[in-house]
């Protein structure tokens, strides 16, 4: 997997869109040794189910320094051991990973047994010397990050490499990475794509005089770049880095929100992706927004991600996104990140500019934990304080899959996570849009001046793709779709996906539904009229 003029391509030189889940939040406790998973036979019925109930084909999987390094100076084997053993059961499926050193409120060892919240990342030896971590007025424990002031104290003091933590913290994860490379397999190692350095970095305090476009452009680019250079030494070298900005920077609360993005840096450069998360935090609160996600509600969210991963010369992705499922509005929100994902276009008008939708976006939920709501984790280590609920972490419960009778079962609409996305497309994406129906809420209507296109969809999900290049081009379809109908420009044949063969460099289209009926001769003919035109407005 490589980055060729801002476009994630893989060895065929086919652009690629990677989507799948974190896994997961189980990482963050200490119940299982900051593993994913229970065990490697856990983690295989996590990877069976994923890939069957929602076709995912790559997964964010998170480890943590404190478990990696829990004595200075001293990596742990076993842990190694468990994360290659739980990581292959993704790649035994042929499903991509990137690795995460995961953090939260820099780490655990801040909080005393008596807190009703809790952190990771640093191990105990890395958080020793601070006040104790309190939050009298945190009501979420995101605000921890700018009103504790032993989380704050900590973060500032990583950044500025005090007693050379950061430069230990490096020092691990490229020993990390080595011990890593040494355990997998050849063909395992292949589909490990790249690391996040560090989860949703953020400067803790400023200095005097310092800015967050300056912490970005003086503190955490040169730290991404001493990351890359462990990577290389670590055999990464052909890996991608995956590097997170000020993860303020595209909040969409006002009292959050802080200006970044790397605005200050030149292009990255084709060893970097540009990596992004997105939260509806307004939503997580029915004070600040009881409704629904409406119809192109996070359009121009997600184009922020878009237009800066541009700036900067690179590919992007959403590493995390999501929302609780315990919220009444799940569907309508998650609808909306996926349809912003998809396309920059809201579906009312995607017909008329589809041209502005912009490239697919790769991106990975938050979060895949099939022990949702079995978990036995002592919070902060304390006996009393015994968290079963969700994620066992933070009151929080994001987990899309939990196990039911001993089977693993999705806890939101299938119909949002087992999509229809383009895998692989043998050129360039123009426009792409999937009404997925889920919810029952429709979006994207297929207008009037396309009749033909509108009998033979009808009440089926759909899904186009327009795209310029020879070759063959892969569509992944849910494992809903029966019985799929294709109206194509393009040789294809259905084989575990939709597979589109082209032998032009010409613009090509491609319609799929899960409605058999209509007239597909017409459907194709009014297709290429549209496509046709929407070439002129290119």
């Amino acid at each position: 997997m490589r980055v060729i003029d801002g476009i994630l391509r893989d060895s065929s030189g086919r652009e690629v869109v990677l989507r799948g889940f974190n896994v997961s939040g189980t990482a963050k406790l200490a119940e299982y040794g900051g593993l994913p998973f229970a065990s490697p036979a856990d983690a295989a019925v996590s990877a069976r189910a994923m890939v069957s109930l929602t076709g995912a084909n790559a997964v964010r999987f998170l480890l943590t320094w404190a478990w990696v390094e829990p004595t200075p100076g001293v990596i742990s084997e076993s842990y190694l051991d468990g994360v290659a053993a739980q990581l292959s059961a993704f790649t035994d499926l042929g499903v991509m990973a990137y690795l995460d050193f995961h953090q939260d409120l820099y780490s655990r060892h801040l909080f005393g047994p008596g807190s009703r919240y809790t952190g990771d990342g640093a191990p105990a030896w890395a958080a020793r010397g601070y006040p104790p971590a309190r939050c009298r007025f945190c009501f979420h424990w995101g605000q921890n990050m700018k009103n504790n002031p032993a989380v704050t104290s900590a973060t500032r003091d990583f950044w500025h490499n005090r007693s050379g933590i950061r430069a230990a913290f490096v020092d691990a994860a490229g020993a990390a990475l080595a011990g890593l490379r040494s355990r997998l397999s050849p063909e395992a190692f292949a589909l490990v794509i790249g690391v996040d350095p560090l989860n949703e970095p953020y400067a803790g305090r400023y200095a005097p005089g310092e800015t967050s476009l300056s912490w970005e452009r003086d503190r955490l680019w040169p730290f991404y770049q001493e990351f890359r250079a462990a990577m290389d030494a670590a055999g990464w070298s052909d890996k991608i880095a995956f590097v997170e900005p000020l993860v303020y920077w595209n909040l969409n609360v006002g009292f959050f929100a802080e200006p970044g993005g790397f605005p200050s840096l030149p292009p990255l450069g084709p060893r970097f992706v540009f990596n992004s998360h997105f939260y509806d935090a307004r939503a997580q609160s029915v004070i600040f927004k009881p409704r629904n996600a409406r119809d192109g509600e996070y359009a121009a969210d997600f184009a922020r991600i878009r237009s800066r991963a541009a700036e900067l010369g690179t590919a992007a992705i959403v590493s995390e996104f999501g929302h609780p499922i315990t919220s009444a509005r799940r569907t309508s929100i998650l609808k909306a990140m996926y349809q912003a994902l998809d396309s920059g276009v809201p579906g009312a008008s995607w017909w008329s500019s589809a041209a502005s939708s912009g490239p697919v976006l790769s991106a990975s939920q938050w979060h895949w934990d099939i022990n949702y709501g079995r978990h036995h984790e002592l919070q902060n280590d304390n006996p009393d304080r015994v968290c079963v609920d969700g994620d066992a972490m933070n009151a929080e419960h994001f987990s899309a899959v939990r196990l039911v009778d001993g089977e693993p079962v999705l806890t939101v609409d299938r119909r949002l996570l087992d999509r229809v996305y383009p895998r692989a497309v043998a050129g360039t994406t123009i426009a792409f849009t999937y009404e997925d129906r889920a919810g029952d809420l429709v979006w994207n209507r297929i207008p009037a001046s396309l009749p033909g296109v509108r009998e033979l969809v009808g009440a089926g999900r759909f899904a186009v793709l327009v795209w310029r290049g020879s070759g063959v081009t892969e569509l992944r379809l849910p494992g809903t779709f029966a019985t799929p109908t294709v109206v194509t420009d393009a040789g294809y044949e259905i084989d575990g996906g939709l597979r589109l063969s082209t032998q032009d460099t010409g613009v090509h289209f491609a319609l799929v539904t899960d409605r058999p009926g209509g007239d597909p001769d017409r459907a194709r003919s009014e297709l290429a009229s549209w496509v046709a035109q929407l070439g002129e407005t290119r």
